[in-house]
């Protein structure tokens, strides 16, 4: 699993679609195919994602984690527990984002056993909603 790294490759998975999501996170996925090879300008832009292999990313922002020592712990949650997923989500380029924030007054420590049982747990509902194939019924519509 490769990770992402720039703003434009964080960008182009946004624009992408959001596949799952959970009180806490989304998940969105851009097809590795649906990036264009070429810029606005006509000048060769160069590949945003280098091999074709499983991308992710985590967003975690201040403004639903305001500590950075809970920042770091929710990206870690996500970083572990995609790991263990990795071999069902499809080969293109993904971000779990936070969209709300740990209630402060149920978890009031920033790193607290309750947070990261909390958040793993989300995470993994979320991930097996993302990797849960599409009925065929839905598929042939």
């Amino acid at each position: 699993m490769q990770r992402l790294k720039s703003r434009n490759q964080f960008q182009a998975v946004l624009a992408g679609r959001r596949v799952a999501s959970t009180a806490h996170f989304a998940l969105h996925r851009c097809e590795l195919s649906a990036v264009p090879a070429v810029s606005l300008d006509g000048a060769r832009a160069h590949a945003l994602f280098g091999s074709a292999d499983v991308w992710l990313g985590a967003m975690v922002p201040k403004r639903w984690a305001k500590r950075a020592v809970t920042r770091n712990a929710i990206k870690r949650q996500i970083y572990h527990v995609a790991s263990h997923f990795e071999s069902g989500l499809a080969v293109a380029a993904h971000v779990i984002r936070l969209r709300a924030a740990f209630d402060r007054m149920v978890f009031r420590s920033a790193t607290s056993d309750a947070l990261r049982v909390a958040v793993r747990n989300e995470l993994q509902q979320l991930l097996t909603r993302a990797t849960l194939p599409i009925p065929s019924d839905l598929t042939s519509q």
